[in-house]
């Protein structure tokens, strides 16, 4: 297990631990997926008049129009991201940092962009307050990457682009995946594999995400 992970609080214990039998029941399976969410607590990653609903398995609001994804979501996109073995990660679309400090709970170098500058704010605070420092997160245009700390050996989008950014696959590295939500009122969650300079697509299960938005906003 990844040393991130000491020292991170056990409020409602109890509770995770009934989180991740749901997931099990659900087909999640990768034991480092599994032990990183049973111990990271994801009711820090909400405001606290909805921290009672934070291991409910549903999505929920956290200003802005954006929402923490559903548990089930969250562990099925870091598992099928795992399967690949990164050492260097990009996620478009920090939001609260849940995902964000799952991954820094995994993975040895996290790179996370968030377009919209509030929410970037609270996530950086909950990431310094975790002392999950191999977290980077930067106020930025998701849907043109982050150029400077590429290639990547995964990219995850946690908002659904309507095509997939030729920028975001230019930064993947030969043999590495992406994984996203691909189109607008019917979304697929779509698995990328880069292999000979080309796209290998698999089509995982039917989602619902914000879409993803250009540009930045303060």
């Amino acid at each position: 297990m990844n040393p991130q992970l000491r020292g991170i609080g056990f409020t409602s214990q109890r509770t995770r631990n009934r989180m991740v039998d749901r997931l099990i029941s659900k087909g999640i399976s990768n034991p480092q997926v599994l032990e990183a969410l049973r111990r990271l607590p994801r009711h820090l990653f909400l405001d606290e008049a909805l921290a009672h609903r934070a291991y409910e398995d549903t999505a929920l609001p956290i200003g802005l129009g954006q929402t923490l994804s559903q548990p089930y979501i969250v562990a099925r996109m870091t598992e099928l991201l795992m399967e690949v073995s990164p050492r260097r990660v990009l996620e478009i679309g920090t939001g609260s940092g849940f995902q964000c400090a799952l991954l820094a709970c995994l993975i040895p170098e996290v790179y996370s962009v968030e377009r919209l500058e509030p929410l970037l704010h609270k996530a950086q605070l909950r990431l310094v307050g975790l002392q999950l420092k191999n977290a980077r997160v930067t106020h930025a245009d998701g849907s043109i990457g982050l150029k400077k700390h590429a290639p990547y050996d995964a990219i995850l989008l946690t908002a659904a682009p309507e095509h997939i950014p030729e920028t975001l696959f230019d930064q993947l590295q030969e043999g590495g995946r992406m994984i996203l939500p691909v189109g607008t009122e019917q979304q697929i969650l779509s698995v990328f594999d880069k292999k000979g300079g080309r796209m290998l697509r698999q089509d995982i299960e039917p989602v619902h995400f914000v879409p993803l938005l250009p540009g930045v906003s303060r």
